[in-house]
């Protein structure tokens, strides 16, 4: 049986490599994650030049078969890793699997190269024909693409299942109230589910971003060739088709360098990680004894070696530190790719391992995200206790002698001068009597107190978009149906609807 060269580009050269370097270049110690994507983007390629009569019908079967049975490789070590190991619990990892296939061939170069020698294993010379009319530049370009798209799909599903985590919180706290926060200093009072609805709209923003960067990304580079295009009369639209592209790229040049699509995904995550961390953040406070707002899921905490009382937020605390990591793929992508001339470059490389970090980073956070939304135990009485306290109903207060007809910034200078009064006395603004205020001025009167009540302070904000009572089950209705709507059709553009 034929075997193919030991390196693909070996016929130029006749001095060997530096072992040093040689080890150090290899890619197959990360790329090998794209084999499911390699072995379909290659039976892709096998069909198209079929096409081009490059393969016969019965060849092109072989290679098919061939590549099937290369693709099971991952499922055979990890088949083997199991069976290994003495703990019946055992849980066979993704670095480990592709540790034992790094290892099972120490000479392949990249994934690429992986899947020739492996199929030369197979069928024999035959393996050698796949390689006519493409570039890795070409491979790698789609391997990386159809990694990305899998990715958004996996991350929108998890966004899915926060979203109905979240609105199922919402819906649970009914109408209770809480106080909002500006500068981290008490506010206005609102809904505690306006609040949460809050997080729902930026992950309906994020996810939406998602889908954008997933439609812009959906072409095909295959059959561009190493810079220039395929030297075969290709039917590109034949491989497109096959891979759920689109279509086929339009710009050979462009297809095998570009890494937008990467750096897309990337920034995607890298702001629906802000917002995740928002919300750890909030949480962590919260969950504090000086705010105690929410008692924090025993099953999703741990505790101190040193401190017996301790339940800490490790959950929360260490979300918000997996948010840096995506924030930093991104970055590491953008800088990786500002100085690079067209086209492909081996810098590229560098370009793999922060997206396969972003995507394992995010589909950690929502693997755990969902199920400790739903644990969460909300201190609704300790919440709405902070709401009335603090003089959170001022702005209702000024707006009642708007209504009076007492200008704005006047009735905010009235407002100012009562608070300063009840802060010398020790009391809130619904515990002035109708003289104390009347000192400030004449329009007070006794329908003053109904009008700064907690419920009247809340639904004031009788907008679209605010706390007031019907207005915000007017806004959890409609975050239910936008969320069936999205159920039914989840890749609808339709679908997505941008919250500001």
């Amino acid at each position: 049986m034929s075997n193919p060269p030991a390196k693909m580009w070996s016929g130029r050269f006749r001095e060997p490599l530096d072992r040093t370097f040689e080890q150090w270049q290899r890619s197959f110690p990360f790329d090998w994650r794209l084999l499911p994507q390699e072995i379909a983007a290659s039976s892709a390629h096998a069909r198209m030049i079929a096409a081009a009569g490059i393969l016969t019908t019965p060849e092109l079967e072989i290679m098919l078969r061939g590549l099937s049975a290369v693709g099971a490789q991952a499922e055979a070590w990890s088949h083997r890793i199991s069976v290994s190991s003495p703990e019946p619990e055992y849980s066979v990892s993704t670095q480990q699997i592709g540790a034992a296939l790094v290892a099972s061939a120490p000479q392949a170069e990249d994934i690429h190269h992986f899947v020739e020698l492996q199929l030369t294993q197979q069928i024999g010379p035959l393996a050698l024909k796949l390689h006519t009319g493409r570039s890795r530049n070409e491979q790698i370009a789609t391997d990386m693409r159809l990694f990305v798209r899998q990715s958004i799909d996996s991350t929108v599903r998890g966004l899915d299942q926060w979203i109905a985590a979240l609105l199922s919180l919402a819906e649970s706290v009914g109408t209770a109230v809480m106080p909002s926060y500006t500068h981290l200093q008490r506010a206005e009072p609102v809904l505690v589910a306006h609040w949460l609805l809050a997080y729902v709209s930026m992950v309906e923003r994020d996810r939406s971003r998602l889908l954008d960067a997933r439609r812009r990304m959906n072409l095909c580079p295959l059959g561009s060739g190493a810079v220039a295009g395929a030297t075969l009369a290709l039917d590109r639209a034949i491989a497109a088709a096959e891979l759920g592209f689109d279509a086929p790229t339009t710009n050979s040049m462009d297809a095998t360098s570009d890494r937008d699509f990467a750096i897309e995904f990337t920034h995607c995550l890298s702001t629906l990680g802000l917002h995740i961390s928002r919300f750890a953040e909030e949480l962590i406070l919260y969950s504090t004894t000086e705010f105690g707002f929410l008692d924090l899921p025993e099953r999703f905490s741990t505790g101190s070696s040193a401190m017996p009382q301790k339940k800490n937020p490790d959950l929360t605390e260490l979300i918000r530190g997996k948010c840096a990591r995506l924030s930093g793929a991104a970055a590491t992508l953008t800088t990786l790719v500002k100085g690079l001339p067209l086209a492909y470059n081996k810098d590229l490389q560098e370009g793999q391992e922060p997206v396969f970090d972003a995507a394992d980073t995010i589909s950690g956070i929502l693997s755990v995200l969902p199920s400790f939304t739903s644990a969460l135990r909300l201190r609704l009485e300790k919440m709405n206790l902070a709401a009335q306290s603090g003089y959170l109903n001022a702005m209702a207060a000024a707006t009642y002698l708007t209504h009076k007809g007492i200008p704005f910034r006047k009735a905010h200078e009235i407002i100012g001068n009562a608070v300063r009064f009840a802060l010398e006395l020790g009391v809130e603004l619904n515990a002035l009597s109708l003289p104390d205020l009347q000192q400030f001025s004449p329009q007070f009167d006794e329908d003053f107190f109904p009008a700064i009540s907690l419920q009247a302070a809340v639904d004031c904000h009788d907008v679209l978009g605010g706390t007031a009572t019907h207005r915000v089950q007017q806004a959890l209705s409609a975050a239910r149906e936008r969320a069936a709507i999205r159920a039914r059709a989840p890749h609808t553009p339709s679908a997505e609807t941008a919250h500001g």
